[in-house]
């Protein structure tokens, strides 16, 4: 079964969309092959309110967050991660409105011309976070989940009373998600997929595109996300087997009816897979710091 993706949305830029009783929809006019219609930003509450992920440091963008913030009290920014479609207004917009942000230290920085979208170096959280961590406001509570693999510090947020998980870059409802090395690590990112899974969320939020609704369809989607994952690994396993060494090349074929934009990424993501199965000692390479232009070669396995 392929993955279900979610690619329908109305919106428009600036607007803010009330998207459940709790929740309310800012979206920022950055599309993009890697933000598809833009950073949607959530406003969680009434009066005292937390924002997550307020995304990039457009001045029409903070202006349409001020208007949809008018007359309320933010109590915390939330960032998922530190990437540039993601975190650069949450200092701006805490300073605005006299309060902190958090999210969690950390991540290795990652080419932008390897992954198409660069890291936010200038954000810091005045707060860092971590498992267990909790928000609360005039009737919502927020959990923190640690969730590593798209990078190394990346978090969801859970909202107890909608039973709905803030899922970031982690799970996208448009797309698959880029788990590229250094800061990516796909043997983390199957992991997190799978605590993720475990919670057995009603809905998830991600920063990207609309929601994935429906415990039962969450289920599935977060499912097929892992078995896409699991495809790919196969099919590398299939490429090394049949003598092929290099990323690229197996990039052109596996990907071929994927936008050309996005074939630097998924070599970045084909590449995490390669290093996982190096931990796992399936393959091996000469190169002790192994990149998308290593020569890679699968350990054939003697009973």
């Amino acid at each position: 079964m392929a993955i279900p993706y979610v690619r329908g949305i109305e919106f428009e830029y600036g607007r803010v969309d009330r998207v459940s009783p709790l929740i309310r929809r800012v979206i920022a006019n950055n599309p993009g092959p890697f933000t598809y219609i833009g950073t949607g930003v959530y406003i969680v509450g009434e009066g005292e309110v937390a924002v997550i992920d307020p995304g990039p440091m457009l001045p029409d963008h903070f202006e349409a967050l001020k208007a949809a913030l008018a007359g309320e009290r933010v109590t915390h920014v939330l960032v998922t991660h530190g990437h540039s479609d993601h975190s650069p207004l949450a200092a701006p917009l805490a300073e605005w409105a006299g309060c902190k942000t958090y999210s969690k230290h950390g991540g290795i920085h990652t080419a932008k011309d390897e992954l198409g979208s660069e890291d936010d170096l200038k954000f810091k959280p005045d707060v860092e976070v971590r498992d267990g961590t909790v928000f609360s406001g005039p009737g919502w509570t927020i959990d923190v989940i640690e969730t590593p693999g798209h990078t190394t510090n990346h978090l969801c947020f859970g909202l107890r009373e909608e039973n709905a998980c803030f899922s970031g870059d982690h799970i996208m409802g448009w797309s698959t998600t880029v788990v590229a090395p250094p800061d990516g690590n796909m043997g983390d990112y199957m992991r997190s997929l799978e605590k993720i899974r475990r919670a057995g969320f009603e809905t998830l939020w991600p920063t990207h595109g609309d929601a994935v609704r429906g415990k039962d369809f969450v289920e599935t989607f977060i499912t097929e996300y892992g078995n896409h994952r699991k495809a790919r690994e196969a099919s590398i396993v299939a490429e090394l087997r049949g003598g092929e060494t290099s990323i690229p090349a197996m990039v052109a074929r596996m990907y071929k009816d994927v936008d050309l934009r996005l074939h630097p990424a998924a070599a970045m993501s084909v590449l995490g897979h390669m290093l996982d199965l190096i931990e796992r000692g399936l393959v091996v390479t000469p190169d002790k710091a192994p990149t998308v232009r290593s020569k890679f070669e699968f350990v054939t396995q003697r009973a």
